[in-house]
């Protein structure tokens, strides 16, 4: 799971880091050069340019921190808590994949054809599931789920 994110992170930065090099160099180009001061191409691509370029720094620092996680060992009566691997189950039969992580919550991976999505402990969902346990049931909304296992 780890080492999915962590190539997903690279590849994100990857991308963005030419989008926001290429954004620079456009509000930089002379032919952005305002003609009056109605004109804001130039203007409009520099916020671009700094969005992409704050959002680089995001995925520096997440890929960072998860370069540098170490995952828990979970016994079976543990409390849930950063790094778990948690699976969901409601009464219908539906389950939820969710990885406690500290940073990309939002994140969804695919894990031997299940879907897994990267939760962070400070997100309404995090902060229901944090410590609880194998067995307990989580009101997610509209549904009920219980917690059915825990790596």
């Amino acid at each position: 799971m780890q080492q999915l994110i962590i190539e997903r992170l690279a590849a994100d930065l990857a991308v963005l880091s030419v989008a926001a090099k290429t954004a620079h160099e456009a509000s930089i180009h002379e032919e952005n050069i305002p003609d009056n001061k109605y004109d804001t191409l130039s203007l409009e691509a520099s916020y671009v340019a700094q969005g992409q370029a704050n959002r680089a720094q995001e995925l520096k620092r997440a890929l960072h921190g998860y370069q540098t996680l170490t995952l828990q060992q979970f016994e079976a009566d543990a409390a849930i808590r950063l790094t778990a691997l948690v699976t969901l189950e409601a009464e219908d039969g539906d389950t939820r994949l969710l990885f406690i992580g500290p940073h990309e919550g939002g994140m969804k991976l695919k894990v031997d054809g299940a879907e897994v999505l990267v939760i962070t402990a400070g997100s309404p969902l995090g902060n229901a599931l944090i410590g609880k346990c194998v067995g307990d049931v989580v009101d997610l909304g509209k549904r009920d789920f219980e917690i059915v296992r825990l790596c």
